[in-house]
């Protein structure tokens, strides 16, 4: 089928400053946030008006560049890539990000140390655009013969460079075959799936349907879907994966049905130094997002709540890891090294 034109971009970057499309505001409103600086780029990741671990790396080297723009400073420069790599905890691309620009800026002398910082940015950015193409036409290639996709949370345009990482590869195998259509799990409790993964969908004319998070392992048991494909917050050096909370239970019940299970993502998501997946620190968010939605309470009050936003996969559930410079399949210590260009 023809898919429509690439119209989607969460962040929009004019040299000097960014602008972020405010993902807790969809579907219901496009409101665009102007950023200037480490700290409001360091509050949009925390309270995910950018989410999805590639743009929120993308978004803080963008941040830590414009605070440069205003403070030509060592000190601004070790203050801001301080607030900004502790936004949030799990994906390794925000921490990476920020060490790269900061890199590149110290590399600068004092009177191009701005720009040094602004130019590794918009590197980094270009970067993660061209792994999303590179990576969907991979993942395209591994599942040719699928025509029905299970997925998880949001992995489009709105979370990576370029068209995303898992649904990257939807978008793909739907422009290369007829009869393509998704799953959208809603991904509670913050509804990424319902919210964005559907807006965008929608907004790109691919057939899709959306269920609840606890429908999946029904519908793969039944044979509902050819293949289940996440992306990845964080990829450890054995090729364990921490994503979206709720993939775990996706990767066993594919395992129990025999659904292939893949993980897409760009090598940048790859955690070398992140031995397994218990090494990986799992964020755990506020008890209102599961006690309320849309500032409706839905729990008696004083409830008890544990909120892990991530969860780890092992890489024994793992059909293949794939990624703009190929495949890991099945993944583990070599495969998942062989995949990360030497320094």
């Amino acid at each position: 089928m023809a898919v429509a034109a690439d119209t989607i971009r969460a962040l929009r970057w004019d040299g000097r400053r960014l602008a972020l499309l405010d993902q807790t505001r969809l579907p219901g409103e496009e409101t665009w946030l102007q950023l200037t600086g480490a700290q409001d780029t360091a509050q949009a990741i925390r309270r995910l008006a950018v989410r999805g671990a590639p743009n929120i790396g993308i978004a803080a080297g963008y941040g830590l560049a414009m605070e440069l723009g205003a403070r030509p400073s060592l000190g601004a420069l070790e203050e801001a890539s301080e607030l900004l790599a502790g936004a949030r905890p799990t994906a390794v691309n925000l921490a990476a990000a920020v060490a790269r620009v900061r890199a590149a800026a110290l590399a600068a002398g004092p009177s191009t140390i701005a720009s040094a910082a602004r130019a590794e940015a918009q590197r980094l950015h270009a970067e993660e655009d061209a792994a999303s193409a590179a990576l969907a036409g991979h993942g395209a290639d591994l599942l040719r013969e699928a025509r029905t996709i299970l997925t998880h949370c949001n992995t489009g345009a709105l979370a990576t460079g370029g068209r995303g990482s898992a649904l990257a590869v939807c978008l793909e195998l739907a422009e290369r075959h007829e009869g393509v259509r998704i799953i959208a799990c809603e991904t509670r409790p913050l509804l990424q799936g319902a919210r964005l993964t559907a807006w965008e969908l929608g907004r790109l004319g691919v057939p899709f349907e959306l269920i609840v998070d606890g429908a999946a392992a029904g519908l793969l048991r039944r044979g509902a879907a050819d293949a289940v494909v996440v992306g990845c917050d964080r990829v450890a050096a054995n090729g364990d994966v921490a994503n979206k909370v709720g993939t775990y239970a996706h990767a066993l019940a594919a395992r129990a049905a025999g659904a292939p299970f893949v993980v897409a993502g760009p090598v940048s998501t790859i955690d070398l130094a992140t031995p397994d997946g218990d090494a990986i620190e799992i964020e755990e968010r506020a008890a209102a997002e599961i006690l309320e939605v849309g500032g409706v309470a839905i729990a008696p009050p004083g409830t008890a709540v544990r909120n892990p936003a991530f969860d780890v996969t092992p890489a024994e559930l793992i059909t293949a890891l794939v990624t703009e410079r190929g495949v890991a399949a099945p993944p583990d210590r070599a495969s998942v090294a062989a995949l990360v260009p030497a320094p």
